[in-house]
């Protein structure tokens, strides 16, 4: 599958066709949200053969820049992420999935957390003064990551 080539401006922002804009490494962020509840699960890239597999599949497939390849979420740890809808932003050089996720776990954190943003800062006050940087916990860790991914 090839993607429509983006046009004029006006199209991009305001038409109806979508026109990622893949940057110079070929990648394209996305941002992975719950669909029922809203909550952001996680944030990956995805390349032209990510977001293809993740359209004619419906499951969530990113590009991993460790491992320079594919990464259907779930594969490993069979905590799938089925795609219900796809969103992009007004200059299509982002795109949003809102997801049901499925599994044991029901997390999409590879450290065993529903979401990988399971940390806050704590004081945003003492951040910006630069007396402190101090993250606490939001989530608690729904499995052990080292008895779900095993190494090869």
């Amino acid at each position: 599958m090839s993607f429509p080539a983006r046009s004029a401006l006006a199209e991009i922002e305001l038409g109806t066709t979508l026109q990622p804009k893949f940057g110079p490494d070929g990648l394209i962020p996305c941002i992975t949200q719950d669909a029922t509840t809203g909550e952001v699960l996680m944030f990956a890239f995805m390349n032209a053969e990510s977001l293809t597999h993740t359209l004619k599949t419906k499951k969530a497939t990113y590009w991993s820049r460790s491992r320079n390849k594919l990464w259907v979420k779930g594969e490993e740890s069979g905590n799938v992420q089925w795609v219900k809808e796809l969103y992009t932003d007004c200059d299509q050089d982002v795109v949003l999935v809102k997801v049901e996720q499925t599994g044991s776990a029901n997390a999409s954190c590879h450290n065993g957390y529903k979401s990988c943003f399971y940390r806050k800062l704590t004081d945003l006050d003492a951040a910006a003064t630069g007396t402190s940087f101090q993250l606490s916990y939001t989530a608690e860790r729904l499995f052990d990551p080292a008895t779900v991914y095993k190494k090869k």
